[in-house]
């Protein structure tokens, strides 16, 4: 028997026995070419965030429903009360500043998200004052909206109004997409709407500019959504710290991207960043600006893209928003008075007087944090039985929609077009010297399963160890690493993609069995052909999906692991031993609507090893 190597590639940002990644793990840029491998990267940026954060595909808007009331004028600028319906049951609230004396507008609007004040949106510090740069910017001549991140002042849940760091953090929300970063980017999509839905706002000089947590906003917001003209994250934007709170670290968002990918993904649109020589940003003159502005460069936009960093602490002061001022007043204003982009004296109105529902009483009909967890559960499952295929063209549609989240959840490094980092070695072991039509790819094999003379199948093992022992509920571990099912999924998806490259064989088939059974599973939309062991496992039930080497964020978003077989189809497909348990029936209506119901075999008991082979075997 003739013995050969074949090198597959595999890309692993975690080594498989390294160190877990974690937020302040420094982080390079990676080196890019050209414009079209830029706009695949950012294309797939805007993907995994909004798969990350729950979004994928994007919520039924509601109406909005503002209410502004309760108006304040003052010098050169008013101030009102504002809130509205961002999901039903859910209320975003804020203040809304606008000129006066400079006639009817349009004017350019800012969105103003905050950073982690203890006062949030009314904090009003030396270090930074949320209020300053909104009054600064209506007397400026522009609208400006702060607005509260959840838990903060008014935008909370009936019953609990210390939420910040407490919605969607159990393991469960995890498998739904459930996070503080989604519904907090959520509020900042449906806040874009609610400026656009002002009579006196230009709609073409959108802008967002948030500090800390609110740059990460800006930012994250910049990448999903062009409608700004502009944005400014300020003290975020960081190569060695990409945040500190589970509103900034959404399962599975920085994986393969840090926040410079992130910032750099809204260009060749007008950004701004601002960093501090006292805190995390500390080299914005000489790592992350430059890394962005390579992208500029590449897009012809270099005069778009600006960087400054100023010697204080973690901060949004006054010498930083008069920065902010005069590069979004020379962008949005037309021959802005020079003197009018510096900040004059300003006094912030009381809290009472800024505060939405200062006595604490939502509407009547505001959701508590599990009536609100559980509509969206509840959204995510009719939207994914609205896609579910009825025929062809419906089976299209649903593969567009949701293959990008089979994608991103399984978090493979594997994409249409690219090449992979580096190599390991696999055995591969013909019955001759010639590779047969076949090749079989198993992830460790079953123990004493002989890779021996076939007449149709040559075998691929890959080695595989089980992961040591790591906690993958801290220290937004999810984040920032692939869960056990992750690594092996992308092992296989990466092996199966090298296999057609080096062309082993005409088809190529996994098998799955034992603890790597689903994620050969999960890995079957690369696949010709591919038999699973279900075990009697129920992914019904939440117990099933939590268990070590079966978890991913986001799986109940894309039907647990049904969605992956559905994606697979008119492919081959064998599941066996599934006991009755194993749950089928959406893997079976695709295969019908594929007309490839003939190519689907449901087993309730096991199967031996020479008759998987044997099936393995047939066209």
């Amino acid at each position: 028997m003739m013995h050969f190597r074949a090198l597959l590639a595999l890309s692993l940002i975690t080594a498989l026995h390294g160190d877990p990644v974690t937020l302040n793990t420094p982080r390079e840029f990676p080196s890019i070419d050209s414009r079209e491998e830029w706009q695949s990267r950012a294309k797939d940026i805007r993907e995994q965030i909004l798969v990350s954060c729950g979004l994928w595909p994007l919520p039924d808007k509601v109406a909005l429903g503002a209410k502004i009331f309760g108006k304040i004028e003052r010098d050169g600028y008013s101030v009102e009360k504002v809130y509205f319906k961002t999901y039903p049951g859910f209320y975003l609230a804020g203040n809304l500043y606008r000129p006066l004396g400079k006639g009817s507008g349009p004017f350019p609007a800012i969105l103003n998200p905050h950073g982690h004040w203890d006062n949030g949106r009314l904090a009003d510090e030396e270090a930074g004052s949320i209020p300053a740069r909104c009054i600064s910017f209506a007397r400026q001549g522009m609208i400006a909206f702060s607005y509260d991140m959840v838990g903060y002042n008014d935008t909370r849940f009936a019953g609990d109004p210390d939420v910040h760091r407490k919605y969607g953090t159990s393991r469960t929300d995890e498998l739904w997409g459930i996070n503080a970063m989604g519904l907090q980017l959520w509020n900042s999509i449906r806040a874009l709407d609610f400026l656009e839905s002002l009579p006196d706002v230009d709609r073409k000089k959108l802008a967002c500019t948030g500090e800390s947590g609110g740059g990460t906003q800006t930012f994250v917001l910049g990448a999903v959504d062009d409608r700004l003209a502009a944005q400014v994250p300020v003290v975020m934007v960081s190569h060695s710290m990409q945040g500190g709170c589970n509103c900034e670290n959404a399962p599975g968002l920085r994986v393969d991207y840090s926040n410079m990918e992130i910032a750099a993904a809204a260009a060749p649109r007008p950004q701004l960043i601002v960093g501090a020589t006292g805190d995390w940003t500390k080299t914005t003159m000489e790592k992350e600006g430059p890394a962005i502005a390579s992208i500029y460069k590449l897009l012809n936009a270099e005069d778009r893209f600006k960087y400054v960093r100023f010697d204080f602490g973690h901060n949004y002061n006054k010498t930083s928003r008069e920065a902010v001022y005069d590069w979004l007043g020379h962008r949005l204003l037309e021959n802005p008075d020079l003197s009018s982009l510096k900040e004059q004296p300003y006094q912030k109105e009381a809290d009472v007087d800024l505060r939405v529902f200062p006595d604490g009483k939502l509407p009547d009909d505001a959701l508590t944090m599990e009536e609100f967890i559980a509509a969206r559960k509840a959204e995510r499952s009719a939207t994914w039985q609205k896609l579910l295929p009825q025929d062809k063209e419906s089976l299209v549609r649903f593969k567009e929609f949701m293959a990008p989240a089979w994608q991103h959840i399984v978090q493979t490094d594997w994409r249409p077009g690219t090449g992979f980092a580096s190599t390991i070695s696999a055995s591969v072991k013909p019955g001759n010297e010639k590779p047969k039509e076949a090749l079989v790819v198993e992830l460790g094999g079953e123990a004493g399963s002989p890779a021996k003379n076939h007449e149709a199948l040559t075998f691929l093992r890959l080695p595989w160890t089980e992961e040591p022992d790591r906690d993958e509920t801290s220290g937004f571990y999810t984040s920032y690493n692939r869960t056990a099912l992750q690594q092996a999924s992308d092992r296989l998806i990466s092996a199966v993609i090298n296999a057609r490259r080096t062309r082993l064989a005409g088809r190529v088939i996994l098998l799955g069995s034992g603890s790597t059974a689903i994620s050969s599973l999960m890995a079957a939309p690369v696949a010709d052909a591919v038999a699973i062991d279900c075990n009697g496992l129920d992914p019904s039930a939440d117990e099933t999906l939590l268990k070590p080497g079966l978890f991913a964020p986001g799986l109940r978003n894309i039907g647990t692991y049904q969605g992956a077989a559905m994606f697979a189809a008119p492919n081959r497909l064998l599941l066996y031993n599934t006991q009755g348990k194993f749950p089928t029936a959406d893997i079976e209506a695709a295969y019908r609507a594929a007309g490839a119901s003939d190519k689907l075999e449901i087993i309730p008991g096991p199967k031996t090893r020479e008759e998987i082979l044997a099936w393995a075997a047939r066209p």
